[in-house]
């Protein structure tokens, strides 16, 4: 068996900074990726000063997550047997290629994966990058871990997601989710899930730092915490069940602190447009792609 090809993907908007610091992630790695693609929508998305790695390419495509990640899976999935799309702020170990080669060589019946999260500032300030990498180099002082899994997935969180290129085959991340396509990820592992596994894995491990910058504003987001799950229900990629408690939990958690919000977080933003979205909801003009519409 030949050696594992391995590409890293990076989408982003609007984070020239958080980019630039991918040429040392990368740079560290004990194994280093046969393609690494950063996507982005213009020039100004890319530091302003970069030397790229050998193996680095840009593509430039339209805006939005799914749009982004698509092109790169054009340009890969016939060149690549593994394609890992990591956030423009997720901090990885030194040894997260090396673990992802091991990890897909063991577990023939896994068709994709998420890693071990260290530290998550997703739903805080942030995680400062120094911070960041200090638990990264704390944890790789323990040398590669065993490329055991943890626990099987319905989905995968979209920071650090792993997949068999094979696997893909002609699915693509949904572009009916426009800008952060809030659970994306979601939705495309699931689809992806049916050839195979999903799974969480002490293979490789990193931050996600959670960088607030760039992030969908709080109104958008708002109406795509209530349309976009019953956009993934109807598709069958998210169960009802699970789709219900996710909206419940975004509504009382969103009204519970409009009046004493964090510093991070435009809740009253959210909670309006949590009611824009229950109101297209009603009168059935819900689509995940009103948000283009919104009014901030």
């Amino acid at each position: 068996m030949g050696a594992t090809r391995i590409a890293v993907v990076v989408a982003s908007t609007g984070r020239p900074e958080e980019l630039g610091r991918w040429k040392e992630h990368i740079l560290r790695q004990t194994l280093q990726p046969t393609r690494f693609v950063f996507t982005v929508v213009k020039p100004s998305d890319l530091p302003h000063s970069i030397s790229m790695p050998p193996c680095a390419e840009v593509v430039y495509c339209n805006p939005g997550l799914p749009v982004q990640r698509n092109a790169a899976l054009e340009l890969l999935l016939d060149s690549t047997d593994v394609i890992a799309f990591f956030d423009d702020d997720y901090v990885p170990s030194a040894y997260c290629l090396q673990g992802i080669e091991d990890f897909f060589r063991r577990h023939p019946a896994v068709v994709a994966v998420n890693g071990l999260l260290l530290a998550d500032g997703i739903n805080t300030a942030g995680i400062p990058y120094e911070e960041a990498i200090s638990l990264v180099d704390a944890h790789d002082k323990n040398g590669r871990p065993d490329a055991r899994v943890i626990c099987s997935l319905d989905g995968l969180y979209g920071c650090n997601m792993v997949y068999r290129s094979a696997a893909i085959g002609a699915e693509r991340f949904d572009e009916n989710l426009p800008l952060y396509a809030w659970q994306e990820d979601i939705d495309f592992a699931a689809r992806v899930g049916r050839q195979g596994a999903l799974a969480l894995t002490t293979a490789f491990a990193g931050v996600h730092q959670g960088v607030k910058a760039a992030r969908l504003a709080g109104v958008r987001l708002g109406y795509s915490q209530i349309v976009n799950p019953v956009y993934l229900m109807r598709k069958g990629t998210l169960s009802v069940k699970a789709g219900i408690q996710l909206i419940a939990r975004n509504l009382v958690m969103n009204h519970a602190r409009a009046f004493k919000p964090e510093p991070w977080i435009d809740r009253r933003g959210r909670c309006k447009g949590n009611w824009i979205g229950l109101l297209d909801l009603l009168i059935g003009r819900d689509h995940p792609k009103r948000i283009l519409s919104i009014r901030q």
